[in-house]
């Protein structure tokens, strides 16, 4: 009644905005463009003839607008209403139910009115009813339910092979996986994350030929999505509604019950820093007879984020000068690297000038050898006196050797993976001061390796 009803107040609309005030507006018209003829219209408006052809017109003209209105809603025709959500009625606290399709197809046939009001409807739905069957194999039908029941209608896909397992559960060990951290400030560090829960239960078959058998289930993980976390988050910071996942050893994810489906998570949150000096470091060798007098830069500290043990070895960030072949002042613009473990730095880039000089060298005696990344459970000997320790050249502007001592000398030998024996190692020299150049006058030593 309530369609019908509005399809008429429609048409009276129709008739009133289209045909009446028209044809009104055009008499009005009319009457004007007479004038003073106005009372001879008026006569013949009103004759017994006139009235009969008008109303004859009107009663044509409105029955050919009806006509095609009412084909037009009249008229079958199709529609297809894409992914329709399944839903399917069966005891979920004890079974598993694998092979039905999420969503479906629904295709629609009839009267473009009958059309309208199906697709408006709230009450259609697609349901498969699996109450009543027992585990095991079973080719089920996929139902439509429409109020309308001018309505024909076909379901794609109509039928589905259903697999049903009995339900049972078990407790699995809850791990946590930080999203998106590549997108977290370079300046936090997450210190430790601590779940709500470290066990949680999944449900599901444990029969292995289900796709999603619990027999399949390698881990069960929090997704923590760090992604939008800033410098005001310093602290702890819980995270609430964080959804679990379960995954088989390959990393797929598996569709399985997990009891509670989310947690809230606990994130301890910092920003560790450290103010370390800027240091010069030339590569390669000045032009023949000159030497680095002065070095100066337009910073000389920079401030680095990164975790507390990265920070607490770093010593200075260097910055590489290629000085090979250099006979005359320049000054260089450089791009600083961040030392491994960094994760941010205060500073991107900085500005070089060197001064040269006519060079000098001399040699430094008895420098000891020092001993490097040997395993704590052996002893190094020098087979010699000439194996512990070296002579040291140094080059340089006389101004800058001066004030060069034996201790500002390191030289040093790598005996990281050696084991117990005698073996003849490289010696590595180097100094404090970046502006001269160190080379040791032994080349090799002969040591052996012995256990505490």
């Amino acid at each position: 009644m309530k369609t019908n009803k509005s399809l008429l107040k429609r048409i009276i609309n129709f008739i009133d905005k289209k045909i009446i005030m028209p044809f009104t507006r055009i008499i009005v018209k009319v009457a004007k463009g007479f004038g003073s003829s106005n009372k001879s219209l008026e006569n013949w408006l009103s004759r017994t003839d006139t009235l009969l052809f008008v109303s004859l017109f009107l009663a044509v003209l409105v029955f050919i607008i009806l006509d095609q209105r009412i084909m037009v809603f009249s008229n079958k025709t199709a529609e297809v209403l894409k992914d329709q959500k399944v839903e399917t009625v069966y005891n979920e606290e004890a079974y598993v139910v694998e092979g039905l399709p999420d969503v479906v197809d629904i295709t629609l046939m009839g009267s473009r009115s009958d059309l309208f009001i199906a697709k408006q409807s709230s009450t259609s739905k697609v349901t498969v009813d699996l109450s009543g069957l027992k585990p095991g194999t079973h080719k089920v039908n996929i139902e439509y339910t429409e109020p309308i029941g001018s309505i024909d209608y076909s379901v794609n896909p109509s039928v589905a092979t259903v697999n049903i397992y009995p339900k049972v559960s078990e407790t699995k060990t809850l791990t946590t996986d930080l999203l998106n951290q590549d997108n977290l400030d370079p300046k936090l560090i997450i210190d430790n994350v601590t779940p709500e829960v470290d066990r949680v239960v999944i449900k599901g078959t444990d029969d292995k030929n289900a796709v999603n058998s619990l027999t399949k289930v390698s881990t069960v993980k929090a997704l923590v999505d760090v992604e939008g976390l800033s410098m005001q988050d310093t602290g702890t910071v819980t995270l609430k509604d964080v959804p679990l996942k379960a995954y088989d050893k390959d990393g797929n994810s598996l569709d399985v019950e997990i009891v509670p489906s989310k947690i809230s998570v606990d994130l301890d949150i910092s920003s560790p820093s450290k103010e370390v000096p800027i240091k010069i470091v030339p590569k390669g060798e000045v032009g023949f007879g000159k030497a680095i007098s002065t070095t100066q830069m337009n910073e000389s500290k920079v401030t680095v984020y990164g975790r507390q043990s990265v920070l607490e070895d770093l010593q200075f960030v260097p910055v590489e000068v290629d000085v090979e072949g250099l006979k005359e002042d320049r000054e260089y613009k450089l791009e600083l690297t961040k030392p491994k473990g960094i994760k941010s730095m205060s500073l991107t880039n900085v500005t070089v000038r060197l001064t040269l000089g006519d060079a000098t060298s001399k040699d430094i005696d008895n420098v000891n050898i020092d001993v490097r990344n040997l395993n704590d459970k052996y002893n190094v000997q020098g087979l010699s006196e000439n194996d512990i320790k070296v002579s040291v050249n140094v080059k340089g502007v006389d101004s800058v050797l001066r004030q060069l001592e034996s201790d500002d000398i390191t030289a040093y030998i790598d005996l990281k993976d050696y084991k117990p024996g005698e073996y003849e190692v490289s010696v590595h020299v180097e100094g404090t001061d970046s502006r001269v150049q160190y080379l040791s006058k032994t080349k090799r030593v002969k040591i052996r390796v012995v256990e505490k």
